[in-house]
This record gives C-alpha cells, sequence and structure tokens, in this order.
C-alpha cells in the first residue's frame, strides 16, 4: 500500500496548480519522520525507580538481626549476625530493610526504554540512518484529502522510510529484556530446584534429578485452520518480501509480494524509487534466500511499482492470490503483513475501517503527489509496511498498504502507526501492474482540464482562464466534448461526492481510459449533469 509538520487533507491546504491533462502538481507535505500519516517513539524519561520486574535481584537472603546467643563452647567463635554472610570482620547487625529486594540506588535512575525510532515509507529498517527526505518513503508528512466529514483528515505519509535507531537506545532495549530473561531465568531455576527437592531422595548429593513438564503436542502450528489468522499467515508469509532499494544518494527498505509464478514483484513506487536511476535492489523471502531485482514499471500517481527477480526461482514461487476489492464491506477482518522498522515477517490485524477514501501523498522535495481511493484499515502499519499485502479472512490480497496518518508534526518527527493506515485497492493496483508489465508505462485516465487548488468551496473547481498559456479546458478533449467550461465546480463523479481537486483525481484514477462516467457541475450557481467519456495519458511525465 510510505508514511507520517502535519498536512492537511482537506480543501483548505490545497495548492494552487492546476490538474487534469496536466499533471496534478497540488502539494503534500509528508508527514514528519516516518508519515503516509505519523507516530512517535521518543525514549520516555526514566523512571523514578525500577519495579521489582526491573530490580536485580538479591545477592543474598536478607539479614534476620543478631542471632539468638548460643550455649558456650569451649574454643568455639560467636555466630555471625547473618549466616549466609561472607567471612568478614564483625560489624555492628543493622535492621533489616523494609524492602529487601530494594533496587540499589544506582538503578534508581537507569531507564531501559526502546530505542527511538526515525523518520518512515517506505523504508525503516532500524539501525539506517535518517533520510534527508521523504519523497520514497523516508518518513516525511505526506498531505492527504478526503477526511471524515466532521473535519480534515491530516497528511498521509508513507510507511517505510530509513529509521534512525541510535545503537546506545538500542543497548538499553536489549539491558531491558536481558533483566527479563535473568529474572525469569532466576525464577525457572528456583522452580527446577523445588520439583527435584520433592521428586529426589532428599539428599542434597550430585544425583539430584528434575523432573520437567511439557505441555501436548496439540497447539502445533500445522494445526492451525486455514482460515484462522496464524493459518493465513503460514501461507502468506513465503509470497511475502522485504525489499532493499539502495541509490547514490538514499536507501530504504520496504515490502512487497509475489505476483505471478514469471518473478514479478508488486510493490509501492515509493518503496523502489531509491534504486530507479542505476540502484540496486534486493528481495529478501521468508526464508533467508535473497535476490537481485530489476524495476519493470514505475506508476508515481498511482505509487505502484513491479519490479522482477533477476533469476527467479520459478519452482518456488507462489503468487499471493488476489481477492475483489470492490466487493469489501466496512468491518471485513484485515491482515497485514510486511517489515516495519525492519523487522520482517510481521504480522497486525484490524478491519477495513472505510472505503473510497480519498488520500493524496508525496513530499516536501517537490516530487510529483501520488492519489489513491484508498481502503482504510486499523491493521497497525509503520514504516517498513509500505507494498506490503493487505489480505482478507480468506487469505487474498484486497490492497497494498501504501500510507499511513501520524500524528507528530515537522519534519525531525516520529513515525508510526495511530490506527489509520491507507491501502490502494487491489483491483486497481492489478490493472496498474498489468500496464506495467506489458509496456512499462502507467497509463491514466484524464479529465481534460486544469484544477484550480485555489477554490476553497466544496466541489473541485475547473481554472476560469489559461495558466501560462494552457487553457482551463483542453480543445477538443473529454471535458470540453460533456460541455463543462472554465470555472465549472466538479460535485459528483460517478456515485463520489468530490469535495476537493484531489479528491476529483483520486477518483478519476480508479477508471479507465474510455469509460464514461456520470459528471454533476455547478455554473453560476446552477446544477446542471452530463456524462463525459475519461482520455487517456500514458507515463508520468
Amino acid at each position: 500500500m510510505s508514511t507520517e509538520q502535519p498536512s492537511s487533507t482537506g480543501p483548505e491546504e490545497r495548492s494552487s496548480a492546476g490538474e487534469g491533462a496536466v499533471e496534478p502538481t497540488a502539494d503534500a507535505v509528508p508527514a514528519p519522520a516516518e508519515s503516509a500519516p505519523t507516530l512517535s517513539f521518543d525514549k520516555p524519561a526514566a523512571p523514578a525507580a525500577p519495579s521489582y520486574l526491573d530490580a536485580p535481584p538479591p545477592s543474598g537472603p536478607p539479614s534476620a538481626g543478631p542471632a539468638p546467643a548460643a550455649a558456650p563452647q569451649p574454643a568455639a567463635a560467636p555466630a555471625p549476625a547473618n549466616p549466609y554472610a561472607e567471612p568478614a570482620a564483625p560489624a555492628p547487625a543493622a535492621a533489616a530493610p523494609a524492602n529487601p529486594y530494594a533496587a540499589p540506588a544506582a538503578h534508581a535512575e537507569q531507564s531501559y526504554a526502546a530505542p527511538g525510532a526515525a523518520e518512515q515509507q517506505p523504508y525503516a529498517a532500524p539501525g539506517v540512518p535518517e533520510q534527508p527526505h521523504h519523497p520514497f518513503g523516508a518518513g516525511q508528512p505526506l498531505g492527504g484529502w478526503g477526511g471524515p466529514a466532521a473535519g480534515p483528515l491530516p497528511g498521509a505519509d508513507y510507511p517505510g522510510a530509513p529509521v534512525a535507531a541510535p545503537k546506545k537506545k538500542r543497548g538499553g532495549l536489549i539491558a531491558l529484556v536481558a533483566a527479563v530473561a535473568l529474572v525469569a531465568g532466576i525464577a525457572g531455576g528456583a522452580i527446577g530446584v523445588g520439583v527435584s527437592d520433592n521428586g529426589g531422595s532428599g539428599n542434597s548429593g550430585s544425583s539430584r534429578t528434575s523432573t520437567t513438564i511439557s505441555v501436548g503436542d496439540s497447539q502445533k502450528i500445522s494445526d492451525r485452520a486455514p482460515d484462522s489468522v496464524a493459518g493465513i499467515a503460514a501461507k502468506a508469509l513465503p509470497s511475502t518480501v522485504t525489499i532493499k532499494a539502495s541509490g547514490s544518494q538514499e536507501s530504504g527498505t520496504g515490502t512487497g509480494f509475489v505476483f505471478d509464478t514469471e518473478g514479478h514483484i508488486l510493490t509501492n513506487n515509493h518503496v523502489v524509487a531509491p534504486a530507479a536511476n542505476g540502484g540496486k535492489l534486493t528481495v529478501k523471502f521468508s526464508d533467508g534466500s535473497s535476490f537481485s531485482a530489476s524495476v519493470v514499471g514505475r506508476a508515481q500517481g498511482y505509487d505502484v511499482a513491479v519490479i522482477k527477480l533477476d533469476n527467479p526461482p520459478k519452482d518456488r514461487l507462489v503468487p499471493l492470490p488476489l481477492g475483489d476489492s470492490d466487493r469489501v464491506a466496512v468491518g471485513d477482518p484485515t491482515i497485514a503483513i510486511g517489515a516495519p522498522y525492519g523487522l520482517e515477517g510481521t504480522v497486525t490485524t484490524g478491519i477495513v475501517s472505510a472505503k473510497d477514501r480519498p488520500v493524496a501523498s508525496g513530499d516536501d522535495n517537490g516530487a510529483q503527489n501520488s492519489y489513491m481511493n484508498a481502503l482504510q484499515t486499523d491493521a497497525s502499519i509503520n514504516p517498513g509496511n509500505s507494498g506490503g499485502p493487505l489480505l482478507n479472512s480468506a487469505g487474498a490480497v484486497i490492497g497494498i498498504n501504501s500510507a499511513i496518518q501520524s500524528n507528530t508534526g515537522g519534519a525531525g518527527g516520529r513515525a508510526g502507526s495511530i490506527g489509520l493506515g491507507f491501502a490502494i485497492p487491489i483491483n486497481q493496483a492489478k490493472r496498474v501492474a498489468q500496464d506495467l508489465i506489458k509496456t512499462g508505462t502507467p497509463v491514466y485516465a484524464i479529465f481534460g482540464v486544469l484544477r484550480n487548488d485555489d477554490y476553497k468551496g466544496d466541489g473541485a473547481q475547473i481554472q476560469t482562464g489559461p495558466v501560462q498559456g494552457t487553457p482551463a479546458v483542453t480543445p477538443g478533449g473529454p471535458a470540453d466534448q460533456a460541455g463543462l467550461k472554465p470555472g465549472d465546480i466538479i460535485t459528483k463523479l460517478g456515485d463520489h461526492p468530490i469535495d476537493s481537486g484531489p479528491t476529483l483525481v483520486s477518483e478519476i484514477w480508479t477508471y479507465k481510459p474510455g469509460d464514461k462516467v456520470d459528471v454533476e457541475y455547478t455554473r453560476d450557481g446552477k446544477q446542471a449533469k452530463t456524462t463525459i467519456t475519461l482520455g487517456e495519458r500514458k507515463g508520468d511525465n
């Protein structure tokens, strides 16, 4: 399906550039640090003191105070205050501490916070230096349009930008895991001793044995129902891949999946863009095998790309089944698979939260925007998930995870899931992929007009006059033949209301060139209807 200065998805943030036969030029500011929407993974403040789980184990049993006096014995030394203490010079007995397991003061200020995540889309492998910009999932906030009526939806971001994870913070996370493992190990040891004591002879000799208890084999992975999340994941993971793209200026990590037995992999354009001009692509499967790959075709406007393995292992390639995104219903279960922050093979679940959500995503480096009439899901999607499959309850692909909405502002912010993920409907992505495999060039349906992104009202307005010598309505073009004029305001296309210029583009691109679509518009305050036959444009330029 990317990933996170906040940008608006509402009309109030539209640029003034025109749209239609001419490339859409509305700029969407990428969300901070990983936005095709954004999440913060800043290191939390150190706790005042570790909890019992975090506290280091006691070096020995607590002191019980002075031992009672014993009957005098010839040549016998007085009993030590603590019978477990190592031999040492006698010291005055101290009162037992209130909490014998309290952590030493030195640990009170120690923090085991997880490492801070860095930027987003498409590439978010931990430890990768933060990228300077976000066009291809670098984690900048992306602009989006088409939010709920209650208010504008903030910009969407690519979920897959490179993530910078400071090693010292990563060490903190390891320390926490180690501490937990140590405590668990001690506890397990204590249980082992107890079992041994209960089942043994009762003496302290070296012949003690331990008894282990194992759970039955009824929970084997192979026993999971095929339509369960575990069953679906087991089948889909071998066909889901991690893509590493590197170029002279940037690199990143994203996700993709097997499209056919010929070695074609379907993913997002922003995932492979760093390697588009002489860079390197590496595709890694869940079994650890890796293959070099080449770009077959890219569609920046759709944010779809197809790459092909250079030496595909045809006998092992199993394409993921494709579902029908037109038949998806709000509330249907969803399963997302990808490599968020470089964590390959991550599986998350959710539902379809909304359909036909117009989203425009881009970056702040002047790159062209991508537009989608997206499936919205609350399945956790993060930088690195871009290009991965969004599956239904039958294990079929219904979308390509592409963007997320994040709530962190600023280019230096963090990106991550807040339950607002967006996926390109698979019906659209499949059509684009087939064009790219056949010709290497994307094909777009067009209206043949320039849109006025300075218009603040409801609907999408056609420019009122020429822009830099280009007419607002292309003579003889689709809109001209349908009777549309400069200044007309498009309010509905097909069955979908139009509330902004980007929404119009997102909707137009769900159709194919040659499709006939009903149009409702306003001219001089009066409502009118017409039917337009969409034109064609090839390529992104």
